[in-house]
């Protein structure tokens, strides 16, 4: 990683994990759950949501996590759903910013190519890195592992208990996703995962704004 690129990483792995952490807790919120308010977890303070080792992932390789958001399911009407809905809440949230990034970067291209000053071409770069977190994280964290999002959803799905994975593999979960991110295992999977994404994404960008 070239250390200049930190002034887009890093605020754009910020905005990621606050915009992820943020949807769950109001996902939960609005389905009746009051834990994740009274936790705090209803903030855009970055700082209430950062787990060290996932945003030191997401900034290195691209694909991280952050603090899991204290959820109770038992308040929900439909727990089932509740479960679902909230869990897939962040990683929806990351693909909608990352749409929104891709599109600012189409708006950039279109409007100002050729004559972007300064501030347009750090904007452009910062929503570039932006939308390639955002898909990182978002991709990352449907993976059916503790405490990633896509053990809440394999839970509730298969199992009818959202605690399910973390009750069987939670000691070995942080070790493991450490483990293969820095081994590099889920390079290639996660890396033709993100170009799917993006490739999709920016289809729709070009199609809307006719480029």
């Amino acid at each position: 990683m070239n250390y200049n690129d930190l002034i887009y990483i890093v605020p754009a792995a910020l905005l990621a994990i606050t915009g992820h952490e943020f949807a769950h807790g109001y996902v939960s919120w609005k389905m009746g759950d009051p834990t994740p308010k009274e936790d705090g977890r209803l903030s855009l303070n970055p700082f209430h949501h950062l787990d060290v080792m996932g945003t030191l992932c997401l900034i290195l390789f691209h694909f991280g996590w952050a603090k899991p958001v204290r959820i109770n399911s038992w308040y929900y009407k439909d727990r089932k759903k509740g479960v679902f809905c909230t869990a897939l809440a962040g990683p929806a949230a990351n693909f909608i910013m990352a749409f929104i990034g891709l599109f600012g970067m189409g708006l950039i291209y279109k409007f100002a190519a050729g004559h972007a000053g300064n501030f347009l071409v750090y904007l452009f770069n910062l929503l570039n890195y932006f939308a390639v977190l955002n898909i990182g994280l978002g991709v990352f964290n449907l993976i059916p592992i503790p405490p990633l999002d896509g053990s809440k959803v394999f839970g509730i799905l298969v199992h009818d208990d959202e605690n399910y994975m973390e009750k069987h593999v939670n000691r070995y979960g942080y070790f493991v996703l450490a483990i293969l991110a820095v081994t590099g295992i889920l390079s290639i999977p996660m890396s033709l995962a993100q170009n799917a994404v993006v490739r999709f994404m920016y289809g729709i960008v070009r199609f809307i704004l006719r480029f």
